[in-house]
């Protein structure tokens, strides 16, 4: 009987924990739904099957590397490059998900992997804003998160339906959506000098090498060289 009321007691906190989450949600649901279309449509353009398109919204969740392997595939780009592309794209969660673990050390395994699962750039951004009470609101977490995949998913359903509809995707300009995606992560990133000039020589070297034929691997090699540029030039201004 105890254990029944302490649940019953329990129960309107995480409510409203949850109704938080997704209240906190709403920013990124704006932004995730456009955006998921942008997706939906390019991935139904792009000779991507529904069901396929749809899983990799489902199952990926990466909304940035979802752009890159379906602009990959269009191109006829191998497997190799596709997955090695997205997976370094991707290497930024190893980051964001190391920085807030040490405030999640009250939570179980199964809650952090679903967690880490639907972890993006927006919901980190949010999530960190509440760092410190990350412990206590595992409820609100979670339903931030849930929300946010939840748009993006509608957003490509949405997108698959209109892929049908539309002729030419370039008048609308959802060809670009990738690339306007990547210069809003830039830009937030590029917060001193050093990084200017990595973004300004990364981009520089892609030029370059896809210009001399490097039209597979040229974002890979050229992230490689200008990060490990600007690692040193930072360490040496330390030192």
């Amino acid at each position: 009987m105890r254990r029944t009321n302490a649940v019953d007691a329990a129960d309107p906190a995480i409510c409203q924990q949850i109704a938080t989450g997704m209240k906190r949600a709403l920013p990124i649901v704006l932004g995730y739904v456009p955006i998921g279309f942008a997706y939906g449509v390019l991935a139904g353009k792009s000779g991507i099957s529904e069901a396929n398109a749809l899983l990799m919204s489902l199952i990926v969740f990466a909304g940035s590397a979802q752009f890159i392997a379906v602009g990959l595939f269009a191109s006829g780009t191998g497997p190799a490059a596709v997955i090695v592309t997205t997976f370094v794209v991707n290497l930024r969660h190893l980051l964001m998900a190391a920085s807030l673990a040490p405030h999640m050390s009250a939570w179980k395994k199964k809650y952090l992997s679903f967690f880490a699962f639907e972890l993006t750039d927006e919901t980190f951004a949010l999530h960190s804003t509440r760092v410190s009470i990350l412990n206590q609101c595992r409820p609100e977490a979670l339903a931030l998160n849930v929300a946010a995949q939840a748009s993006w998913v509608a957003g490509t359903i949405l997108g698959l339906f209109a892929a049908e509809l539309i002729g030419d995707v370039k008048p609308l300009g959802l060809d670009y959506a990738l690339a306007a995606m990547f210069i809003g992560l830039l830009v937030g990133q590029c917060d001193s000098i050093i990084k200017i000039v990595t973004a300004i020589l990364g981009g520089g070297i892609a030029t370059v090498l896809f210009l001399a034929g490097f039209q597979q691997f040229h974002i890979i090699i050229a992230t490689v060289i200008a990060a490990t540029a600007g690692l040193g030039v930072e360490q040496w201004i330390k030192k």
